[in-house]
């Protein structure tokens, strides 16, 4: 096992069914402080790789190993989840600092309000994000950017070893995208280790350190100039339309 390895999939396979299988033989170690992109098109298993990630899910084959690299007690490291906005019902009556604090209701109590400290530290990662403003507006009357913060939010308050997203520049505006990729880059400087998933092959794929191109497997993984070449463009999405476009021709 690589010494610096934060999490470690061996010959990882799920599938929904006995005959629907999503994810085969999937080989994948990643490193602390390693921030990387998952590439692949609709279907190809991205989202379903970081639920078995984050625990939401069990492989049906295969075992997902994670080493402690922090100064915590827990055996396990702490990983914080941002799901794709369009996955979460947004008429729920609920605040942005409420929802926030969703991050860190087991450090709460059971009282339905929030202890003092509680509300420093959401409106502490709040104001990092720059929506410091929104604590006590309702999540179903912002945009589909500021939703997504307030979701970066939740994941962050709790200090996370490991970040993981789902789309998280999905749907959003140029400028938005920009200030959530900022602040992305900012927690990858401190050594977070971030996963993503991204269908941004030309932009955001191309900024990130580390990609790894899937499609029911891992096709190949690397730095995006040398990996995100025609070769596995095409294995990996079985389009020659896309690879002009990544290529910047």
């Amino acid at each position: 096992m690589n010494p610096d390895s934060i999490i470690t999939l061996s010959d990882v396979t799920y599938g929904y069914s006995l005959k629907l299988t999503i994810l085969e033989g999937i080989h994948l170690t990643i490193c602390k402080g390693q921030y990387i992109g998952l590439l692949g098109p609709s279907g190809s298993g991205k989202t379903t790789l970081l639920k078995i990630i984050v625990g939401l899910i069990k492989p049906r084959h295969g075992s997902i190993t994670f080493v402690n690299n922090s100064s915590l007690a827990s055996n396990k490291p702490t990983i914080g989840y941002v799901p794709q906005v369009e996955s979460v019902d947004w008429n729920f009556p609920v605040t942005v600092r409420e929802v926030v604090a969703m991050g860190v209701w087991n450090q709460s109590g059971i009282a339905p309000w929030l202890k003092k400290n509680t509300k420093e530290k959401v409106d502490d990662v709040l104001e990092s994000l720059g929506i410091g403003d929104y604590g006590s507006r309702q999540i179903r009357e912002l945009s589909g950017g500021e939703q997504q913060r307030v979701f970066l939010a939740r994941a962050l308050i709790r200090n996370p070893d490991i970040l993981v997203l789902d789309e998280p520049t999905s749907g959003v505006d140029q400028n938005t995208r920009e200030k959530i990729l900022g602040n992305l880059n900012e927690l990858s400087e401190r050594g977070m280790t971030i996963i993503m998933t991204t269908h941004d092959l030309a932009g955001i794929a191309r900024r990130l350190p580390w990609v790894v191109c899937i499609n029911r497997n891992i096709i190949a993984e690397g730095k995006p100039k040398d990996t995100l070449t025609e070769t596995n463009l095409l294995k990996t999405y079985g389009l020659v339309d896309i690879i002009p476009t990544v290529d910047g021709r």
